[in-house]
C-alpha cells in the first residue's frame, strides 16, 4: 500500500486533541446565568462550536459592554474549573507522539487564544509534540475561513497537498478545505456524521487509531510510546 502524501498534519484543538466539553458547556451555562437570567439549550452554544470566545457570546449579548462582562465571566469560570473538567481523550498522547516518531510535521490551528490553548496542551501532557500552534491571537478571520489554515500551514513550511486538517466541527473542515488542504472528521468530539456531512471530509474518523492507519504510522513508533 502506497504510503499518503501527507508530510504534515494540522489538528483542531477542542473536541479534537482535548476533551473540554464539560469545561465548554459548564462555562456557557453559568454565563448564561449570570447575565441572561436563563440557560438556553446546549445546542445554541454548540452550533457556534470553533468559533471565537466573542463571536458565540455576540448572539447573546445586548450590548458591547454585556459582551465584555460575559467574556469576562466565561473565561474566569473556565479558569478556575479547567484542571477538574479538561481530560485526554484516551490515546491521544500515544496516538500523536507515534506520528511525530514518524516523521510528520505536527501543528494546532484553533480559535482559543495563546495562553488557554498552551494550558490545554499542557494539563493532558501534549506539549511538545506540536511544532506550531496557530490560536485566536494569529488571525483576523478566524474558521471557517481559510486564514487559521494557511498560517498553520506556513508554519510548517507545507504546501495545501502535502498537509492533512483533523477537526471535529463543520467550521473546522469548511476552513480545511478552503485552504486546499485534505479533511477529516473527528467523530469522538460532540457532533456525529449528520451534522459534520455539510463539511463533505476526505476522512470519517471513528478513533484516532484509524488516523493512525490512514497515515501508515508505524506499529514500531506507537510500541516505543507505551513501552
Amino acid at each position: 500500500m502506497t504510503r499518503p502524501p501527507y508530510f504534515g498534519i494540522l489538528f483542531d484543538l477542542d473536541g479534537t486533541l482535548v476533551d473540554s466539553l464539560e469545561l465548554i458547556l459548564s462555562s456557557y451555562r453559568h454565563t448564561m446565568a449570570e447575565h441572561v437570567g436563563r440557560v438556553p439549550p446546549d445546542d445554541a452554544w454548540l452550533r457556534t462550536m470553533g468559533m471565537p470566545l466573542r463571536v458565540q457570546l455576540r448572539s447573546f449579548a445586548d450590548s458591547p459592554a454585556q459582551l465584555e462582562a460575559m467574556f469576562r465571566t466565561y473565561v474566569a469560570h473556565n479558569a478556575a474549573h479547567h484542571d477538574r473538567l479538561v481530560r485526554e481523550f484516551p490515546g491521544m498522547t500515544a496516538a500523536v507522539t507515534a506520528l511525530r516518531n514518524a516523521g510528520f510535521r505536527l501543528g494546532v490551528v484553533t480559535s482559543k487564544i495563546r495562553d488557554h490553548a498552551r494550558r490545554e496542551l499542557r494539563s493532558c501532557g501534549l506539549d511538545g509534540l506540536f511544532t506550531s500552534l496557530v490560536s485566536a491571537d494569529d488571525v483576523t478571520e478566524p474558521k471557517p475561513h481559510p486564514q487559521p489554515v494557511i498560517k498553520g500551514l506556513e508554519s510548517l513550511d507545507l504546501d495545501p497537498a502535502d498537509a492533512l486538517f483533523v477537526g471535529d466541527s463543520l467550521y473546522d473542515l469548511q476552513a480545511g478545505r478552503a485552504a486546499g488542504v485534505r479533511t477529516a472528521a473527528a467523530l469522538w468530539g460532540p457532533f456525529d456524521r449528520d451534522r459534520l456531512a455539510e463539511g463533505t471530509p476526505d476522512y470519517w474518523l471513528e478513533d484516532i487509531s484509524e488516523l493512525l492507519v490512514i497515515l501508515q504510522a508505524t506499529p514500531s513508533d506507537i510500541h516505543e510510546q507505551n513501552s
